[in-house]
């Protein structure tokens, strides 16, 4: 651009004696020029976009007051806390419905129970034990509770043929043995809304041998407590370790687990039986 001549008055200025714009076209356009100028004077945008430019302008600034300082602060805190509250409350109305569910489950199951023993002539044995263990695979046996049998000796007996029952076919599956903490957790999938507490469980263990029933409690040199069948001796034990130990030359306790589907930590004490 070059330097305006002398003559030429500044602009541009506020007013004008002039009432008109003076375009020059040197190379042509003036034709498409017309045509766009007189589209935008029909259209008049400039009336209607200055409408939502102020309104979002002020939108901005509420935004941009109540984001800022203590009150912005507080407001963040609130919508954070409700928010949290409604998870809270959503989740407990979850549980709810579980809990509620799972006590209509108990219920039918003891009400098929009960027909079952009212109605054994009707149904054959087969039907009785096919049904009780798909009961069972649901986990929802009928289980001995403090309710139902009291508290005590009696409580600890009862639970004792009630353990003894549930768990001859687990620790069969299971080479035998099984660690009492597997045994708790084993148990209490079992018995569904109705758990068992550690001591409970340690209790009743205690007396399945003066109950003569087929599972007993043992307690290794280590601390490890197990539960074991009868018909599952040391001497029975010992003779298979030692079989698979002459069939694969070398064993670890991990490989023995798998071979006879039980816990490392039980692996191990096998091989301290073998010693």
């Amino acid at each position: 651009m070059s330097v305006a001549p002398s003559s030429k008055p500044p602009g541009p200025v506020t007013s004008s004696v002039y009432n008109f714009v003076l375009l020059s076209f040197r190379e042509a356009g003036e034709t498409q020029f017309f045509r766009s100028f007189q589209e935008a004077l029909t259209q008049k945008r400039w009336l209607q976009s200055s409408i939502p430019v102020q309104v979002a302008a002020q939108s901005s600034i509420q935004n941009r007051q109540i984001r800022t300082g203590i009150t912005g602060i507080e407001r963040k805190m609130q919508a954070k806390n409700k928010q949290m509250e409604q998870n809270i409350s959503e989740a407990f109305e979850d549980l709810s419905k579980l809990i509620d569910k799972a006590k209509e489950m108990v219920d039918l199951s003891r009400t098929i129970s009960n027909k079952i023993r009212d109605k054994q002539g009707a149904i054959t044995e087969d039907e009785t034990i096919k049904f009780k263990s798909y009961l069972l695979s649901l986990g929802i046996p009928d289980p001995v509770t403090r309710e139902t049998h009291g508290s005590g000796a009696m409580y600890h007996m009862e639970l004792a043929k009630e353990l003894s029952r549930v768990l001859e076919k687990p620790l069969q599956e299971c080479g035998g043995m099984m660690s009492l903490t597997d045994v708790y957790c084993w148990v209490n999938r079992a018995r569904g809304m109705e758990l068992l507490s550690p001591d409970d469980l340690l209790n009743a263990c205690k007396m399945l041998e003066a109950l003569g029933l087929p599972v007993r409690l043992k307690i290794f040199d280590s601390g490890v407590v197990v539960l074991h069948l009868l018909s599952h001796s040391e001497e029975e034990i010992i003779l298979d370790t030692t079989k698979l130990l002459e069939e694969k030359k070398s064993l670890t306790a991990d490989e023995l687990s798998q071979l006879v589907a039980v816990s490392v930590v039980l692996a191990r004490e096998r091989f301290v039986l073998e010693t």
